[in-house]
């Protein structure tokens, strides 16, 4: 059995600064919206200014997940602190979630009980939260669909963004007609739209934390393709996991017409892989005369 990894750089530079970008400007925002709430007595601004704290702590966590991505390996673990990554993407798409429920329950409870809107003020300060929140978002959206983490990032930007463009829009209208229960309507209609975007990450963080093969991969190709380099017989036990929310991994029992030909086929198998989005892959040889009892020629 032969053990070969090829480790590759898969970290982006500018997303550091990305990250730092973002949580300062966003917690420069929640202040100031928190105190123009409270100027005001909007609930309306101090639950949005609450909502972006939650941001902030998901942009924390992702930042978070990128530097543990970069640790080294140790005895006790193995791959380094890889995994964790998908477990905060999965942290953040349940944080995200949350959110929406908040939202939702606050537009529910508006409508119930209408409450005066202070329709100027709100329109500027979520003005003001279109742009930052909008530009944070743009940060991101070269990388988002690298890494889950990054991708959850910019969902968590680019759905605060879309909360902005519907308080402002609700603000000019309050304005303009006095109706305040455009205000909870537009909060119900934002938080289906962030539902039916964070669920594609929901679901492949949790896939990838039970170990479940990653997005982009199928395994009936995979074994196709790795049959047919020449010299091999067949190909089975095939196992594929993520190591992170970037680096893929792969085991295989590769039964060979003749183990003379081994090297030369390891090669070919793994140059395959690599392309194919696996670059992390181990690899237990077999002749056709001694083959593990799981085979079936």
């Amino acid at each position: 059995m032969t053990h070969e990894h090829h480790h590759h750089d898969h970290t982006v530079t500018s997303l550091n600064k990305a990250f730092i970008w973002g949580i300062a400007l966003n917690v420069g925002f929640v202040i100031v919206e928190f105190a123009v709430g409270l100027y005001y007595g909007s609930m309306g601004l101090l639950s949005d200014a609450g909502h972006n704290l939650s941001d902030v702590a998901g942009l924390l966590l992702a930042m978070l997940a990128f530097r543990l991505a970069q640790a080294r390996a140790t005895p006790k673990y193995t791959y380094g602190y890889k995994k964790s990554t998908v477990l905060i993407s999965l942290l953040n798409s349940v944080i995200l979630l949350i959110a929406v429920g908040v939202i939702v329950a606050e537009s529910i409870g508006r409508m119930i009980h209408p409450e005066p809107v202070v329709g100027g003020a709100i329109a500027w300060t979520a003005g003001v939260g279109v742009v930052i929140n909008g530009f944070t978002a743009w940060l991101f959206v070269k990388d988002k669909d690298r890494d889950l983490n990054v991708k959850g990032a910019y969902l968590h930007m680019a759905a605060d963004a879309l909360v902005s463009v519907g308080v402002l829009v609700s603000g000019l209208v309050i304005s303009w007609t006095g109706w305040t229960v455009v205000d909870p309507i537009v909060g119900l209609v934002v938080a289906g739209v962030i539902v039916a975007s964070v669920w594609s990450l929901t679901r492949d963080s949790l896939r990838l934390s039970l170990d479940g093969v990653p997005g982009g991969i199928d395994v009936a190709e995979i074994e196709r393709t790795m049959t047919a380099v020449p010299g091999v017989r067949a190909v089975h036990h095939i196992h594929v996991w993520a190591i992170s929310t970037t680096e893929n991994a792969l085991t295989a029992h590769v039964v060979l017409d003749s183990l003379s030909r081994m090297e030369e086929v390891k090669h070919a198998l793994k140059e395959l892989l690599e392309h194919a989005g696996i670059p992390h892959a181990t690899l237990e040889f077999e002749s056709a005369t001694e083959q593990c009892c799981d085979f079936h020629d």
